[in-house]
């Protein structure tokens, strides 16, 4: 297991779930009240809940992986840094694998990005599921999320940006709102490869549109907000 940064949690992937930019972004743009509930499906070998809990200890994560290897690898984490967090080994398009109904305050998720026969094959078939949706949809997702929420319960996620159209169309089927829509960018100039969202379960329209998140400077150097996320400050 390695540092995250000085100081900070351990992690280590389980070899298919390295330190991801997307994950790190969601876990620093998501936001959670002391002691909420928080479930966390797909979640590979931990790496967003652990963040969450480093942030704030006192949260009650239920996180939920179908890989059997991964969702060891997420207990391993946990437990290395002293966290208690319920981790689940099942398939989320099944009701009984999820928490009950109206179960946690934030749902979230870095879900796999690309419709089944498109996108780069990822080597091995956990690293594969969890770039594609050849084991579950982000529609799926929605679902899941929307059936363990409490109403006014928040749903935040990464997702790749040639997809906003399906992903809000998604949200809209299980009547979760868009509430904070953030672009992420490599350059100023740069047109956003990603972005992150936060909707609400059963919540009144409004969306606010926040100011893109770049991630270099003009000369190529990580930006001050990138460095605050990632903890290099100094």
């Amino acid at each position: 297991m390695a540092e995250l940064w000085p100081g900070g949690p351990v992690y280590e992937g389980g070899g298919a779930f390295p330190v991801t930019t997307d994950s790190v972004l969601l876990a620093d743009f998501a936001r959670v009240k002391p002691a909420a509930r928080v479930f966390e499906p797909c979640c590979g070998a931990g790496l967003i809940s652990l963040l969450l809990l480093a942030g704030e200890p006192r949260l009650e994560v239920m996180a939920l992986e179908l890989d059997a290897a991964a969702a060891a690898a997420a207990r391993a984490n946990f437990a290395a840094n002293g966290f208690e967090a319920a981790v689940s080994c099942g398939d989320l398009r099944v009701r009984q694998a999820l928490p009950g109904p109206n179960y946690c305050d934030l749902a979230v998720c870095n879900p796999p990005y690309f419709a089944a026969g498109s996108g780069k094959t990822a080597a091995g078939a956990a690293r594969a599921a969890a770039r594609s949706e050849t084991e579950c949809t982000f529609s799926d997702v929605c679902r899941a999320a929307a059936y363990s929420l409490k109403q006014g319960g928040r749903f935040a996620f990464v997702h790749r940006a040639e997809r906003l159209a399906e992903v809000f169309a998604a949200l809209a089927a299980e009547r979760l709102e868009p509430k904070r829509l953030r672009f992420v960018q490599h350059r100023a100039e740069s047109a956003p490869g990603l972005f992150l969202c936060e909707a609400a379960r059963l919540a009144a329209p409004g969306l606010k549109v926040e100011p893109p998140l770049v991630l270099c400077g003009p000369e190529g150097a990580e930006s001050a907000e990138f460095r605050r996320i990632y903890h290099l400050e100094g």
